[in-house]
């Protein structure tokens, strides 16, 4: 059976299926599942297979969602269909595609339909909607969560192996986490957001959903990219998911902070999450995380509720009775702030991001809990705000802190309930927090979604050099988790490979440096062996600047590595090995310094 897009693909390209087969199981699996509240517009079966009847005839079957289903959140314009942000007073019929659902059809992608949604994707419950209320997959008495409701449960279900959704405040996350699957909400402005419906346009951005990280970073590779539809995007570069890396540093929250509202079996997910995730190499260090809490607060206790208003302005005045009246309760708090309150927030928060800047000085990543815990309908209904609020706690700062996301299963709880948690890291971090996402999550060896369908072996990822970056092998103090690999991060330089030279080297531990470093010396007459070394790969332009940093008696030369590969590397003057210890037994720095400090 194939389900994620890696899946479909080869089945494709080896005859065992068609794109008109995979839509009328699409369409059949929405028949079955019987909930109208998934879809507030869906597309008739035979104009989508007739679509894929014609991509079939006439398309390139190497466009990278060749025949993919995929689904849309109704807050994102598809043409042809009604948006409604879930509010029908608000409905108008766009000219044309968002710029990401364009950019999805010229890549071979199939629309579906629009689905349901928080109304003005203000929410994370999925229960403010006039279009009722989509079922939990894994309990009918709990929220499916939002804003990116039907997004979320069309992926877990088997709708469509990818989605579309928005996250302002999470709501590209926490339906993740309630439907097993994978959230990616990109680093802000590196999706174009022409033709969203705004929330908060300063911080919206266009999130992903589907069953596997490989599949997440697939779609974002194709909806990616600068647009002079959105005066906000940025042209970032988007590479190859490369290696997890290695001496990964993981902060969590000290354990006074972590908030879980009395759901022990989420704190004890959580634990076992961390458990794994050191399994796996990296090293948990408790953060301070009281900054972020302080910053999530400016969301809605600010004047960034202004931004929301500025959306529903003209219906609040015209017809306020047709809001969900939660929705028009929370939007009408931003009428009433002045300028000066926004300059004051502008301040705090810029005073905050300074200490976001030294939290990530120490560590490569946040891992938390996407979302706290869960609640029934009953309960949300019953307090809609303050439980919304808590459902929060781990998600309403990001996009304020301007920080990339990752949400990925973890594990089921006992009562059968999906748990998932998040990497945070700085903007632009998307690819390393993919490649420590990919490999946690196929570790859990979870189901996908709700289709109780395993996954599919983890695919070897290549992360070649592309055109105009240079290979650099690093051999000490700038490997991954040591204390100069932030240079490499600053100018911007990416992980692509662990591997060892070529026998030709002896390793030496230089005396007086700080903070400690060895020297690489190449050798004659077979006295060398191999050392383990890391490939980053960096643009012409910041490798000028980073060799321009490098002190006596370091040098970059070039490297020969154990496969014949020629790159360029870290070597030592052979003066200033006389008298150094010759610490070439170990095989690496990354062995010779875990010694040390054991010894000590």
């Amino acid at each position: 059976m194939t389900e994620t897009v890696a899946e479909i693909l080869a089945a494709y390209r080896t005859g065992g299926a068609t794109p008109a087969d995979i839509v009328a199981r699409s369409f059949e699996r929405i028949r079955t599942h019987a909930d109208p509240a998934v879809f507030i517009a869906l597309r008739e079966e035979p104009d989508v297979r007739a679509e894929a009847e014609t991509l079939a005839r006439t398309g390139d079957k190497s466009l990278p969602l060749y025949g993919i289903p995929v689904t849309v959140k109704d807050n994102i314009n598809v043409k042809g269909l009604p948006t409604t942000a879930a509010c029908p007073a608000f409905s108008y019929r766009p000219a044309k595609d968002a710029t990401a659902v364009a950019r999805l059809r010229e890549a071979g992608a199939l629309i579906l339909g629009k689905t349901n949604l928080d109304q003005f994707a203000t929410g994370l419950v999925g229960v403010r909607t006039p279009y009722g209320i989509a079922r939990n997959l894994f309990d009918p008495k709990l929220i499916p969560g939002g804003s990116s409701t039907g997004s979320g449960i069309a992926v877990a279900a088997g709708f469509a192996p990818l989605s579309l959704g928005t996250d302002t405040a999470g709501s590209g996350r926490v339906p993740a986490a309630f439907n097993n699957i994978v959230g990616l909400k990109p680093s802000c402005r590196l999706v174009s957001t022409a033709g969203v419906v705004p929330a908060c346009r300063t911080l919206d951005c266009v999130s992903v959903f589907a069953l596997t990280v490989d599949d997440a970073m697939a779609m974002l590779g194709v909806i990616a990219g600068q647009d002079a539809a959105d005066p906000y995007s940025h042209a970032r570069p988007l590479h190859t998911v490369g290696p997890m890396p290695h001496g990964l540093r993981l902060g969590v929250p000290f354990s006074g902070q972590r908030l879980f509202f009395g759901d022990r079996a989420s704190a004890t997910a959580y634990e076992a999450a961390l458990t794994r995730l050191a399994g796996l190499g990296a090293t948990i260090i408790e953060t301070d995380i009281e900054p972020f809490y302080a910053a999530a607060r400016l969301l809605y206790e600010g004047p960034w509720v202004a931004e929301r208003y500025l959306t529903v302005k003209a219906l609040i005045a015209s017809s306020p009775e047709s809001m969900h009246p939660v929705t028009r309760q929370i939007l009408l708090a931003g009428a009433h702030g002045t300028a000066a309150d926004v300059f004051s927030a502008l301040y705090q928060l810029e005073e905050l991001r300074r200490v976001r800047d030294h939290t990530f000085r120490s560590i490569d990543a946040l891992v938390l809990p996407t979302a706290p815990t869960i609640y029934t309908i009953e309960q949300v209904l019953a307090d809609p705000i303050q439980l919304n609020s808590r459902l929060g706690t781990y998600t309403n700062f990001v996009n304020l802190l301007d920080l990339c996301g990752l949400a990925v299963p973890s594990s089921m709880k006992a009562d059968g309930t999906p748990f998932g948690v998040t990497l945070l890291a700085q903007a632009g971090e998307d690819v390393t927090l993919a490649a420590i996402g990919r490999q946690f999550h196929h570790s859990t060896d979870l189901p996908l979604g709700a289709l109780n369908h395993p996954q599919p072996p983890l695919a070897k990822q290549i992360a070649a050099p592309t055109a105009g970056e240079v290979a650099v092998a690093v051999v000490g103090a700038h490997l991954s988790g040591m204390a100069l690999n932030h240079e490499l991060r600053t100018v911007g330089a990416r992980l692509v490979e662990s591997g060892v030279t070529a026998p030709h080297y002896r390793l030496y531990a230089l005396a007086g440096t700080k903070p400690p470093k060895p020297g690489l010396l190449r050798v004659k007459n077979g006295v060398g062996t191999t050392i383990d070394v890391e490939i980053w790969a960096m643009s012409d332009a910041a490798f000028g600047r980073f060799v321009a940093t490098i002190p006596p008696p370091l040098s970059i030369g070039t490297l020969e590595l154990s496969d014949g590969r020629a790159v360029k590397g870290f070597l030592v003057e052979a003066e200033a090995v006389a008298g150094a210890r010759d610490i070439s037994n170990f095989g690496g720095w990354r062995a010779f310094v875990a010694q040390e400090r054991a010894t000590a």
